[in-house]
């Protein structure tokens, strides 16, 4: 990761962020599922399982998501928040059947309205995870493509209806497991481009901007594997300080956000 490639991010680590650890005091390489559940619950989902759970969440793991996390909170608070990724389905209930189901999606079903759906997609009141739409047309979904700064634009939109809007991406993931640089640094300057908009929309419009990830990745090329470095956790905007300030694990995010609101 340079500036060349990805100058608007590099910034934002550079000037906006402090390092924080994901591995949680366990042995082994920090994967998806206990990261993520510990960055939206605050619970050391790693401690809890007694190891690092890759990929979707088991039974045992989605019982600590349900019985709390970020959305039930931020709703209990009356907090109007909102997942801007859409899925492609019509209803929510759709997604209630689905065998696997992300960290993510296991917390937004318990807060349903949060959920943003494919008429939200096409009225621009959501966001594809690919940012520019173009994984939805490979898997023939009739959508018109969008740039990284209309995506932007969009999820911004978002942003202004709701008092926490999350978005969530995981291409740099896929991108460092394919040991490919140039896969990575194709998927690095398209998530660039949007999240310097991002930002700019956030300072124009006096909005917070948070942005961290389970675990390491992308950073290192040279393996196959999540690493065990530090990641950024990134805030700039009103209160960042009070996301920023002596930040030292994954396990913070949730509560601090929440003391936000």
């Amino acid at each position: 990761m340079h500036a060349g490639v990805c100058p608007a991010l590099c910034e934002l680590i550079e000037r906006h962020s402090v390092p924080i650890d994901a591995c949680l005091g366990v042995k082994g390489l920090p994967q998806s599922a206990t990261g993520q559940a510990t960055m939206f619950t605050g619970v050391n989902a790693s401690q809890h399982m007694g190891r690092h759970c890759e990929g979707f969440p088991g039974p045992t793991l989605k019982r600590v998501i349900q019985n709390n996390n970020l959305f039930m909170e931020l709703t209990r608070k009356n907090v109007r928040c909102r997942f801007a990724d859409a899925y492609m389905i019509d209803n929510v209930d759709e997604l209630v059947p689905r065998r696997f189901k992300s960290v993510t999606t296991v917390m937004v079903l318990t807060e349903p309205k949060t959920i943003s759906t494919q008429s939200d997609l096409l009225e621009n009141q959501a966001v594809s995870h690919d940012i520019t739409r173009s994984y939805l047309r490979e898997k023939g979904h009739d959508v018109p493509l969008v740039e990284p700064h209309q995506a932007a634009e969009h999820l911004i939109q978002v942003a202004r209806a709701n008092d926490f809007t999350l978005f969530e991406f995981f291409l740099t993931d896929i991108a460092g497991h394919s040991r490919s640089y140039d896969k990575a640094c194709n998927t690095l300057s398209m998530l660039d481009k949007f999240i310097a908009v991002v930002a700019a929309l956030c300072k124009a419009t006096n909005m917070l901007l948070v942005i961290t990830s389970d675990h390491g990745n992308i950073e290192d090329m040279g393996t196959h594997g999540h690493t065990r470095n530090q990641i950024p956790l990134m805030a700039v905007g009103p209160k960042s300080e009070k996301i920023l300030t002596n930040a030292s694990s994954l396990i913070q995010v949730t509560p601090r956000i929440l003391r936000l609101f």
